[in-house]
């Protein structure tokens, strides 16, 4: 065996090592050169930076679409609605399906989300997305429209009622929406029911972004809301349409109102159901907007209303006073000829002034007239209210009920007729009560719209129905149990309150064509609607008796009732909120509206 010396293994060794090494570099050079060719690629050097650097700032910035692709477009745009809404309010004014297209029809996204978005990284994106998916759809807050559809379980069979029998048909002329019923204001916009669906499920980035979204939203569908109900269209005729059933509720509480009278509390006074309370009038083309009283106080700064007439006259007032009450305790400056409420905040007035007829009247003996008999001077304006006129900016007139009371009939100095009194027989009587109304409708209104330093506006409420069923209000007429309204084939007709509407519409139109001044004549023709509401009067809930009777006897007599007036509050609150829309019609003054 031959043995190798160690001097000579390095000698031997040398020639591999050199080879390794040449390998080596051989294989590194071509390794970074294939690294080169790969890296020039786009797609894959892009894929590489980002495996490298962590985030690739093209792809999270495309992907921001894709997530908001992924959820309803309605909440692409929220908070630029909001700042439309901020910047030009009027925009968004009495349409609210243009607002929720508005929330759907949106641009580029890119420019709605927060820079925060922008520089989280993508997946910071999905974690935010799935907790706020979680945190939004049990918290989400509901718009108005989707209580009204919820509410729609609580809704009382028969709720929708109709002013006429043909109300129940969608006429060809007339608009989608006005067919509008129980869901309040939901069904109005359909669009805006749904879109909502998607805000609930909405994909927010960061906690103040969840924030922003669910005030834009609300302050959206808020001023939606309040501005369609205060810009309604001067068009609608406010008086054909049907009672809906609104579990909002009144706008005030028997208790929150000191003013009332106590036979109009029907609450205090013990009546047992509260659902005449939530039907709310809605007119077949538009919505009749609730009323607001902060709203009214500012249109009517600096103004006085006066309602002048009967007791159903202060029934009214007195409704308005407690729906101004919840906002701001009036200073009370009336006296015995008048009753002055006097709000400090915008010195506004509302004022009564009784007057039965309307008329001139005097209880001193006419020729075969004793004493003790009112008298009625049909051609002559009652002269307690007419000298205040040239001072009031709004007066609402009510009148009718008392021709149904006893009095002597004079026109042109002479005696033509009277009600409950006409001793001579042998005279013949040349008008009954029916015709009197008539022409002192015609007198007063007359007399009005001639004045020549009475420039106001003057509301004519229309001849309010009484519901005694059975018999007069003196001879077994009854509206009790009466718990919802009638349907128009449970009415009963009412002969007597079909001609006094008649004579007062024509007296009207007479006044009209007589017109001299700048004074504005509005007739609120309620008659037809509140026909419906024999469910609203206070029956025999009266007082606070705690004996009264109030149930029919076993021979079948009911108790004494009153089927007149209007309980408080109730029906008669929506006289006022017509009354408020045609003061906003006839002044003109929406752009004082805030929105």
């Amino acid at each position: 065996m031959t043995s190798v010396s160690m001097k000579e293994l390095p000698t031997m060794a040398y020639p591999k090592t050199l080879l390794s090494i040449v390998v080596s570099v051989g294989a590194l050079a071509s390794f970074l050169i294939l690294g080169s060719t790969l890296l020039v690629s786009q797609p894959i050097g892009s894929t590489v930076r980002g495996y490298f650097y962590g985030v690739d700032n093209l792809r999270k910035i495309n992907s921001v679409p894709m997530l908001n692709n992924s959820v309803s477009e309605s909440n692409q745009n929220v908070n630029v609605v909001e700042d439309r809404r901020k910047s030009n309010p009027a925009g968004l004014g009495g349409h609210g399906i243009e607002v929720s297209s508005q929330l759907g029809d949106s641009g580029s996204a890119e420019h709605q989300l927060p820079q925060s978005q922008v520089k989280n990284e993508s997946s910071d994106l999905k974690q935010v997305e799935l907790k706020d998916l979680k945190d939004e759809q049990p918290h989400s807050k509901l718009t108005r429209e989707e209580k009204g559809n919820e509410s729609l379980e609580d809704e009382p069979p028969h709720s929708k009622l109709t002013r006429e029998e043909k109300g129940n048909e969608s006429s060809e002329d007339e608009p989608p929406h006005s067919m509008v019923t129980q869901e309040g204001k939901g069904n109005k916009s359909s669009s805006l029911s749904d879109n909502s669906k998607g805000q609930e499920n909405a994909v927010v980035s960061s906690n103040n972004t969840q924030a922003e979204q669910k005030d834009a939203v609300t302050s959206s569908t808020s001023a939606t809301i309040y501005s369609q109900e205060n810009l309604v269209d001067s068009g609608c005729d406010l008086y054909y349409g049907k009672w809906i059933y609104d579990s909002t509720g009144p706008l005030y509480t028997n208790n929150s109102c000191p003013v009332l009278s106590q036979m109009q509390n029907c609450q205090g006074n013990g009546r047992p159901d509260k659902d005449y309370e939530n039907w709310r009038w809605k007119p077949s083309q538009c919505d009749l907007p609730r009323f607001d009283a902060k709203m009214f106080l500012e249109i009517m700064r600096g103004k006085t209303l006066a309602f002048i007439g009967d007791s159903v006259a202060r029934n009214q007032m007195e409704s308005m006073l407690c729906i101004l009450w919840q906002v701001e305790v009036p200073k009370n400056r009336g006296n015995k000829r008048m009753q002055r409420y006097y709000f400090t905040s915008t010195s506004t007035t509302i004022v009564r002034i009784w007057s039965s007829w309307l008329v001139h009247q005097t209880p001193e003996p006419f020729d075969f007239a004793p004493s003790g008999v009112v008298k009625l001077h049909l051609d002559i304006p009652d002269e307690g209210f007419m000298e205040f006129i040239k001072d009031f900016d709004v007066i609402v007139l009510s009148s009718g009920h008392w021709f149904a009371k006893q009095s002597v009939y004079i026109l042109n100095n002479e005696i033509v007729g009277g009600q409950l009194w006409w001793p001579d027989k042998s005279r013949q009587k040349k008008i009954d009560n029916i015709e009197a109304f008539g022409i002192s409708v015609e007198t007063i209104l007359a007399s009005m719209v001639t004045h020549p330093n009475y420039t106001g506006l003057t509301i004519v409420r229309s001849f309010s129905p009484d519901h005694y069923e059975g018999g007069a209000w003196n001879a077994g007429g009854s509206c009790t149990g009466k718990v919802r309204p009638a349907l128009d084939g449970e009415l009963v007709e009412n002969g007597f309150t079909n001609i006094m509407h008649e004579k007062q519409v024509t007296g009207f139109n007479r006044a009209m064509k007589r017109k001299t001044n700048k004074s504005k004549l509005k007739l609120m023709d309620i008659t037809k609607a509140f026909s419906h509401r024999l469910d609203g009067h206070p029956g025999p809930y009266r007082s606070l008796d705690p004996h009264k009777i109030t149930k029919r006897g076993p021979d079948g007599r009911p108790p004494p009732q009153d089927c007149l007036h209007w309980c408080m509050p109730g029906p008669v609150d929506t006289w006022n909120e017509l009354v408020f829309e045609i003061i906003k019609r006839e002044f003109g003054d929406r752009q004082i509206i805030p929105l």
